[in-house]
């Protein structure tokens, strides 16, 4: 290849174009390879949260009304109960995986990252990967390849540590929004998740346990979701994902960093695995910036900290269905709880919200 660059990142999905344009803000030469081709397609619920929105704009990633829909809160919903709450500021925004993935793939070509699309790494050693077969030298290494990262096998970290697994199908249906929030159904074996993304497109996610379970057998769980589908046409292929809990005891070594879910994940029931990465990359980058990537492992450990314990939360919900229908029931009843649950979620709180909203919610499940 015939030159060296300062950061090279290994994968280009969010996460990964993501730390590119951080490390480029930091001036740092950077160049970034895949092996596809953007726009790449993953099934996710496609929901942006507000905090998530405002990691994008401190990458300079501002997504525009015209290119998805504002959902204003998340509404939990069961056979015998539903609950909604607000966010405490802004909106959160519904918006295609594929437009997403093209806007950061744009503001990391404007701002000078070099991306090398269909182009494989096949391994790395030290300070250079080797890069469709020739060796390309780099001061930084950032592996942001996936759940399976290749990166954390070839520097010694083996696979992350696996906590939980689900499988995910999402579907793109040709109807108009009958919400204006996310939309959290709970069924016996499968969850459900709906998403609003324009006028006349809502985007449906169905999780379950069981790896084999067809789209149509688990939505007849969901009798209310069901009747709001009846006749909608499909507008994209159905696609499938696994969506995990896992962790690495460490996301760094030596020279070479670990990004987005190859440093660890987050079930996608707290929405929050898009805006982890993108928290991670501005973290990374400044750890950079100081040349000690152990900063750059204590702050990947607090940013995932709140996501960990809501997710561990609601799988645990998921699993104890008598616990679930009596949280349900006292969100139902406490709108306010629910709105400070959502806040703690995005990491607005204050350690003393924390504590009082949790001795809250502890009584309010206790008196149910």
């Amino acid at each position: 290849m015939g030159r060296r660059t300062e950061v090279l990142v290994v994968g280009g999905g969010p996460a990964g174009l993501a730390a590119a344009i951080a490390a480029r803000k930091k001036g740092f030469q950077v160049i970034l390879v895949d092996g596809a081709k953007p726009p790449i397609d993953k099934a996710c619920g496609e929901g942006l949260l507000p905090r998530t929105l405002e990691s994008l704009r401190s990458l300079g990633v501002a997504i525009e009304p015209s290119e998805g829909r504002c959902f204003k809160g998340i509404r939990f919903l069961d056979e015998a109960a539903s609950a909604e709450a607000r966010f405490p500021r802004g909106c959160g925004v519904g918006i295609r995986r594929t437009v997403l993935h093209q806007k950061l793939a744009d503001v990391a070509e404007e701002c000078g990252v070099e991306l090398l699309w269909n182009t494989r790494v096949t391994g790395i050693s030290e300070d250079r990967a080797i890069v469709a077969g020739r060796i390309l030298p780099a001061k930084w290494i950032v592996g942001a390849d996936g759940l399976h990262s290749r990166v954390a096998r070839w520097i010694g970290l083996g696979a992350a540590e696996q906590q939980s697994i689900r499988f995910a199908q999402r579907r793109h249906y040709q109807v108009r929004p009958w919400t204006d929030c996310v939309e959290v159904y709970w069924g016996r074996q499968s969850q459900a998740y709906v998403t609003p993304l324009a006028n006349d497109q809502t985007c449906v996610v169905l999780i379950s346990r069981q790896p084999k379970v067809h789209f149509e057998e688990a939505l007849r769980e969901f009798p209310t979701l069901a009747r709001n589908l009846d006749k909608a046409e499909l507008s994209s292929m159905q696609r499938g994902a696994v969506t995990a809990m896992s962790r690495h005891a460490r996301v760094y070594r030596e020279n070479v960093a670990l990004i987005g879910d190859a440093s660890g994940s987050v079930d996608a029931i707290t929405g929050e695995g898009l805006g982890l990465g993108f928290r991670q990359a501005l973290a990374l980058a400044e750890a950079l910036k100081a040349g000690k990537l152990e900063n750059y492992h204590r702050a990947h450990r607090r940013i995932a900290r709140r996501p960990s314990f809501i997710a561990r939360l609601l799988l645990l919900l998921d699993r104890a269905a008598p616990l679930r229908r009596r949280l349900l029931r006292t969100l139902a009843e406490d709108p306010e709880l629910f709105g400070r649950l959502l806040e703690v979620n995005s990491g607005d709180a204050s350690p003393g919200v924390l504590a009082d909203t949790s001795a809250r919610l502890g009584w309010r499940l206790l008196t149910a």
